[in-house]
């Protein structure tokens, strides 16, 4: 048998010329987003003074199994794209386990992310669309930064809201974003109605990217030829990122390798639900029985501790409805190292996935985590960023099962991105100063006292 290299690069010829949009495949639709005026399903005419035309119609399409990616988008991917998939062979040497483990690395990019895969796409749809202007939030700040590549590449201006706390925490983070061309404002901050009221009630927050979100769609809303654009939880995002699973099946395949697991970090749901994408076509047609794992911070437990219910995406009030997972649009989340995870809610496309079984979901702590980072660091020499470790962490923990048993499983989890910009967080857990948060039912209760009354 063929060994299978450390790395597998597919070729140019073979990266996906479509996305998979696995709404087509899906048994039953999430529920419509609403507009939160009438309570009716959001139109086309309803999301337009918000978001650019061509994501519109990506969000609302849930019939076209793949959507051709233009030659535009294509041209830029190659820039750095395929990403590679690598066998963790001296993690797997490590821990002694009969498991094989497999990771596709989104990492090899100035952003350092997979979220340029979204980015370049939505930029791009705004260029055609003749849009001069564009606003974000951004927590980590891997979004921030692709999106102000993009917006550099195709002369457009990015106002970027920033999660305080992260602004504090990775301050580099901010320059890079600078650097491309982008203004940055750390949000909640003084510059927007909504942020001077969430100042008002909560003067010592760090912020949460539902704050940012409403900051960010303020104002857009209001700045004449400009949109706002999100970089997770919305079904047209986890279209753009389903270029990570489709290259990483074609990789598996050339090996005749199908996993039995996959795993990803969990914040909005963007990497998860673009990793699992084609696995899970092939899962709702009945062609495989792969377990899926989403894996999130123990201090934003929306999967494993939220309600499924309608919310507002932001904090503000000012999106539409969207039916999740979540701890209601009030919840702040403690200011943890893992700054892109602590979004309040998950994508409704993962959330309906999961609701109905094909999914299932874990938590685990600040530290936890980065004993998982330190390892792989340790032994497959690549530096982590701290929302990828989540994933690491629940591979480590499926590869020691498969010790225990004597099993051998192949294992597939995605790593997000390098942490770099996260010394700060490095330097917590090897100072031994790092505290785990994990709310009570109590600190959720606020959150969840804050869902409004849909039926």
């Amino acid at each position: 048998m063929t060994k299978i290299p450390y790395k597998i690069y597919i070729q140019e010829k073979d990266m996906p010329k479509a996305w998979l949009n696995v709404k087509a495949f899906m048994k039953e639709q999430h529920a419509p987003f609403l507009n939160p005026a009438t309570l009716k399903p959001c139109t086309k005419d309803d999301l337009r003074p918000v978001f650019c035309d061509a994501v519109i119609d990506q969000e609302l399409n849930t019939t076209d199994k793949l959507i051709e990616i233009p030659d535009g988008i294509r041209e830029f991917y190659h820039m750095y794209r395929p990403s590679p998939l690598c066998r963790a062979y001296f993690l797997e040497k490590a821990l002694d386990t009969p498991a094989h483990i497999y990771y596709k690395f989104e990492g090899n990019n100035t952003s350092g992310s997979h979220k340029l895969n979204s980015a370049i796409a939505q930029v791009y749809y705004a260029k055609e669309q003749g849009i001069t202007s564009l606003t974000t939030e951004t927590g980590a700040g891997q979004w921030g930064t692709a999106l102000s590549m993009a917006c550099a590449f195709y002369g457009v201006d990015l106002k970027v809201y920033m999660v305080k706390v992260s602004a504090q925490q990775k301050p580099y983070r901010r320059e890079v974003m600078r650097t491309y061309g982008a203004e940055v404002i750390a949000s909640p901050s003084d510059t927007t109605e909504v942020g001077r009221k969430i100042l008002a009630e909560h003067p010592d927050t760090g912020g949460s990217l539902g704050c940012a979100i409403s900051e960010a769609v303020e104002t857009a809303v209001k700045t004449p030829n400009c949109r706002y654009v999100l970089g997770s939880v919305l079904d047209h995002v986890l279209l753009h990122q389903s270029v990570i699973g489709l290259e990483s099946k074609t990789a598996l395949d050339m090996y005749g390798v199908t996993p039995d697991i996959v795993i990803g970090c969990c914040g909005g749901g963007s990497n998860f639900g673009g990793l699992i994408a084609p696995f899970m076509a092939d899962r709702l047609e009945g062609k495989n029985n792969i377990t899926f794992v989403g894996v999130e911070p123990a201090s934003c437990p929306s999967l494993t501790r939220g309600r499924y219910a309608y919310d507002f995406c932001d904090t503000g009030r000012m999106t539409p409805l969207a039916k999740m997972y979540t701890l209601g649009s009030d919840f702040i989340p403690s200011p943890n190292h893992a700054g892109g995870l602590r979004y309040h809610g998950m994508s409704p496309v993962v959330s309906k996935l999961y609701h109905d079984g094909y999914i299932t979901a874990r938590s685990v702590t600040q530290t936890e985590v980065f004993r998982a980072a330190e390892l792989f660091a340790r032994t497959e020499g690549t530096f982590p960023a701290p929302e990828s470790s989540h994933a690491i962490a629940a591979a480590i923990d499926e590869a020691l099962k498969c010790k225990e048993s004597g099993e051998s499983k192949d294992i597939l989890f995605g790593l997000t991105g390098t942490g770099y910009f996260d010394m700060a967080a490095y330097k917590s857990f090897n100072d031994g100063t790092m505290t785990d948060y994990i709310p009570t039912d109590e600190d959720l209760k606020h959150g969840f006292d804050s869902l409004p009354k849909v039926d």
